[in-house]
């Protein structure tokens, strides 16, 4: 039978896990590296940090088994060490949402008004895919839409969307997706399309979740 220390310390270990995400920040780059490797630099402009202050929160995901690395002359590129990493950010947040009193009135502090904004979900825009009666944009930045995206969806990053929405067709029934349920490019498109005349909603989550879910998914430039 194991000894009193042995176990603490193998509970020790286990939550080396819980601890390496004890931050908002370093949750905010698992978030990032959900769509994809970024270098250190992206990463930084991605949650408005320091490159030291971003190398500091890396490193110690890194060290608790969470992210990978890889050197590309003088750069350094991060991913998830697995997808079960990916599954874990998930599931923190649909903890969070169903037991953290207040988040959803932060969520509304960030996101805004979201009564105007519909939602489709993962299985009818698959459908809708299939039968090509519909657009779907990926507003993230190029980098994200390169390492993974909806196969047929058309990058078009939230903030070149306007000098895009001369080449829709007008009236198209446009479906915009992001990051994820939290994720403020899909929103911010979605009220853009609707103001100009698209029939607009966004995906009810975002690219990792579909990817999750087993649908199909394109790598590289359209």
């Amino acid at each position: 039978m194991g000894d009193r220390a042995a176990k603490d310390a193998l509970f020790e270990g286990l939550s080396e896990v819980a601890k390496a995400l004890s931050s908002g920040r370093r949750a905010e780059i698992i978030d990032v590296l959900a769509q994809g490797e970024r270098s250190v630099e992206e990463i930084a402009g991605e949650i408005d940090q320091s490159v030291a202050n971003t190398s500091h929160h890396l490193r110690a995901l890194a060290r608790a088994g969470l992210l990978t690395t890889r050197r590309d002359g003088t750069r350094i590129y991060y991913a998830l060490a697995s997808d079960r990493v990916g599954e874990l950010w998930s599931a923190v947040r649909d903890v969070a949402e169903a037991h953290v009193a207040g988040l959803e009135k932060l969520a509304g502090a960030y996101l805004g008004d979201r009564d105007g904004i519909e939602i489709v979900d993962r299985d009818e825009l698959a459908a809708r895919l299939r039968r090509r009666n519909l657009i779907v944009l990926d507003v993230r930045p190029d980098a994200e839409y390169r390492a993974g995206h909806i196969t047929g969806a058309r990058s078009v990053p939230v903030g070149e969307l306007r000098r895009h929405l001369q080449a829709l067709p007008e009236g198209s029934d446009v479906v915009a997706y992001c990051r994820g349920p939290y994720c403020v490019y899909a929103d911010d498109a979605v009220r853009e399309l609707n103001r100009k005349g698209f029939r607009a909603r966004r995906l009810i989550d975002g690219f990792p979740e579909w990817k999750r879910a087993g649908l199909p998914v394109a790598v590289g430039d359209p």
